[in-house]
């Protein structure tokens, strides 16, 4: 008999990178977190505000380490799933999945970050050029019995028209955009559903971590509440970024501290010409309608 308290899934969802398959396999807690998100949203400062409300804000948590990318395709599934299996803190995984490719637990918490989409394609173009062209081409080649691509090459194209092809291809070379956010706003009045915005964390990181902290059911002490803001500071996580980048620092120029560029709100409007912004704004309001597409553009603030 199914679990009355799972919300079942529609769909699979596959592609070159990830597989939602995995979680047919998974063994869900009832306090897990699910950190949810589109690529360069503010995935990895989440998991590192996550771990350090978990534990009283120690400086040396390896967030890579322990916070797997669930449907990830790599590594194998195997390996995520015992990994998982063998942890006794309280657990909290990455997912880029669509809700309705995920199957949800009323028991777990699930955190969704979302950020301007133009932001995000400017900083995927920036995560391109940060990959490390020797650690890619391993990857490559060790992917080539699979035929599954684990990373993608250096932009071919200019960073305007990159953003641009990323906007009229949805989410191009990645994968879809739209239809993961549609997804998680729709769940946003879900009790165990709280959604974020990387704006907010750059305007108040320690107002939305008191909000996350109380969403999660997490004590913090207050001799320990100086400290876990100091390390989700943005600076804090590039000056230590081997512990926070994905798939290793070896992957990234820099060991690592390519991976976290400038951090900004709203960086695309001295970036991008005035035809794509409007361009896109307008795709916003078509996807998502005018009350997530202004949550999207700028989080819970009323800004201009």
């Amino acid at each position: 008999m199914p679990d009355p308290t799972v919300r079942q899934k529609t769909r699979e969802y596959r592609n070159r990178f990830f597989d939602s398959s995995v979680w047919n396999d998974a063994v869900l807690r009832d306090d897990d977190i699910m950190i949810a998100s589109y690529a360069k949203a503010g995935t990895t400062w989440l998991q590192q505000i996550v771990a350090q409300l978990l534990f009283g804000g120690e400086p040396g948590i390896d967030v890579a380490a322990i916070s797997p990318w669930v449907d990830s395709v790599y590594p194998d599934k195997a390996t995520k799933l015992a990994l998982l299996a063998a942890q006794t803190h309280r657990r909290f995984m990455k997912t880029h999945l669509p809700a309705d490719a995920l199957a949800t637990s009323a028991r777990a918490k699930y955190l969704y970050i979302g950020r301007d989409g133009r932001d995000i394609a400017l900083s995927l173009y920036d995560h391109q050029c940060a990959l490390s062209q020797d650690a890619q081409a391993r990857l490559q080649a060790a992917a080539a019995d699979t035929g599954t691509l684990r990373v993608v090459p250096p932009p071919s194209l200019p960073r305007d028209a990159y953003v641009a092809h990323w906007l009229e291809h949805d989410g191009a070379p990645f994968w879809p955009f739209w239809e993961g956010v549609r997804s998680w706003w729709e769940r946003r009045e879900d009790a165990n559903v709280l959604l974020l915005h990387y704006a907010d964390l750059l305007d108040d990181l320690p107002g939305q971590l008191r909000r996350i902290a109380t969403f999660l059911d997490i004590a913090v002490h207050a001799e320990n509440w100086d400290a876990i803001v100091a390390h989700c500071q943005f600076g804090y996580m590039r000056q230590h970024a081997a512990r926070y980048v994905p798939q290793g620092a070896g992957l990234w120029r820099d060991g690592g501290r390519a991976f976290f560029n400038q951090g900004r709100n709203g960086r695309w409007r001295d970036a991008l010409p005035e035809s794509l912004n409007a361009a896109y704004a307008r795709r916003a309001h078509a996807e998502l309608g005018a009350d997530a597409a202004h949550w999207l553009a700028h989080g819970q603030a009323r800004r201009s």
